[in-house]
């Protein structure tokens, strides 16, 4: 694989989605379980990059300038964390997911690498999710299903939140294929991952179903036909869920009781706190017994954010918030845009798919998020990557695998004309 990659850098980027979201290696035993294989694939993703005649520059608008701007803040924030060496070391790691997110942004400039790109996200994903949705019906929903060990989505309500977030893949690779038993296979896939985020049995991933369904209802042509679709997809859902699952569910509006809703809202109480006394936030890993005595002594428990935006706001203060908000938002947008002008295209009817399904991905992430600690997993920024392509992608002139792509746009005035059309 690795000479593969010198020579075509973007292959690079499929091995280390592949790498990064299946973690293939925590299928094994011995020294392979821990080798440092994505690494590597950066490594010689780099290399090639280097000496490949492509094009190589990362383009400039207000989404990757914002982008930038977050990655340096993050750094600064480590730099004058409360704990700045385990600060600076998970701030590497982090640091790796948005470089290769950059890398994305340059290298996969066209229909044909963003479609196998794609494929490989769903796939790697989707082997836990639809393993785990055949695990649940064959258990009867009695286990909680989890991801691959040692990851970002190990534990089960990261897991339920990743099946759901890659469903909207699912539904675009089903459009764009044309075998009738593949289309099959993929429908079948996108249902064993509703499952299989049931099977999660995560409250944050009930919640961001819960958002997917109002925004399909609120989107749909025929609300009629679409809300008794979702009414019965939900009663169905809740039918085949044992008892344990209801208990756990009925939870979420007995926050008082309930000790984890309670860590919940205490933590996102030290967020606040600690975001209003020092600017630039506590940085990374600065949930600590020691510190929740500063900022929130009623606080017993596990010492974690429980949510994306107060992770951010404890982690990097309220500039850093406003940043990661202004970035999400500026995607909504790209992607909001690429729609509107491949919609009236039929050559690129696929990219308006992709765009709104995105779109969907972001939602159930939005909702999700708001009650896990997923602030900086590798799939929302490549979401943010995948806006400036198609954006990139729907203002171009460049023919990419069709006659033509939208409208010849050689200047920056004239692309500015086309998106303001579009954005209105």
């Amino acid at each position: 694989m690795i000479p593969v990659i010198l020579k075509r850098p973007w292959i690079g980027i499929l091995a280390w989605s592949w790498l990064s979201y299946m973690n293939p290696h925590r299928l094994t035993w011995g020294f392979a379980y821990s080798m440092p294989f994505a690494q590597m694939v950066a490594l010689a993703t780099f290399m090639g990059l280097l000496f490949s005649q492509e094009k190589k520059s990362l383009p400039m608008n207000g989404t990757t300038v914002l982008w930038v701007v977050f990655v340096l803040w993050m750094g600064l924030t480590s730099l004058t964390a409360i704990y700045p060496e385990a600060a600076l070391s998970y701030y590497m790691r982090v640091l790796k997911i948005q470089v290769i997110a950059f890398l994305t942004v340059m290298i996969v400039r066209d229909k044909y690498r963003l479609n196998c790109l794609i494929w490989v996200i769903a796939l790697s994903i989707g082997f836990f999710s639809i393993k785990g949705g055949i695990f649940t019906l064959m258990t009867g929903g009695q286990y909680r299903v989890r991801g691959p060990s040692d990851s970002m989505i190990g534990e089960n309500n990261a897991m339920g939140l990743a099946a759901l977030m890659i469903i909207p893949f699912f539904f675009y690779l089903r459009s764009i294929a044309e075998n009738v038993w593949l289309k099959r296979a993929l429908l079948g896939g996108l249902v064993l991952s509703i499952i299989s985020a049931l099977g999660s049995q995560s409250r944050g991933a009930l919640i961001s179903m819960c958002v997917l369904g109002i925004y399909f209802w609120w989107q749909s042509k025929n609300k009629l036909v679409s809300g008794i679709v979702i009414v019965i997809l939900a009663g169905i859902g809740l039918t085949v869920m044992p008892a344990s699952w209801h208990e756990r569910m009925s939870t979420i509006t007995e926050f008082q009781e309930d000790s984890s809703a309670m860590s919940r809202i205490y933590a996102w109480k030290y967020s606040i706190n600690l975001a209003n006394d020092k600017v630039l936030g506590g940085g990374y890993n600065s949930w600590s017994k020691p510190t929740y005595a500063i900022y929130q002594p009623q606080a017993i428990g596990v010492f974690v954010a429980h949510s994306i935006y107060f992770n951010v706001l404890a982690d990097h203060g309220w500039v850093g918030l406003i940043l990661f908000l202004s970035i999400f938002f500026m995607t909504w947008r790209n992607l909001t845009i690429s729609d509107r002008l491949c919609r009236g295209s039929p050559a690129n009817a696929d990219l308006s798919t992709l765009a709104r399904m995105l779109k969907v991905s972001l939602v159930a992430y939005a909702g999700g998020g708001a009650f896990l600690s997923l602030s900086y997993y590798d799939l929302p920024w490549h979401l943010v990557a995948f806006g400036v392509i198609l954006r990139n992608l729907a203002t171009s002139s460049i023919t990419y695998g069709s006659a033509e792509l939208v409208a010849p746009v050689s200047n920056k005035p004239a692309r500015r004309r086309l998106e303001r059309r579009a954005s209105t």
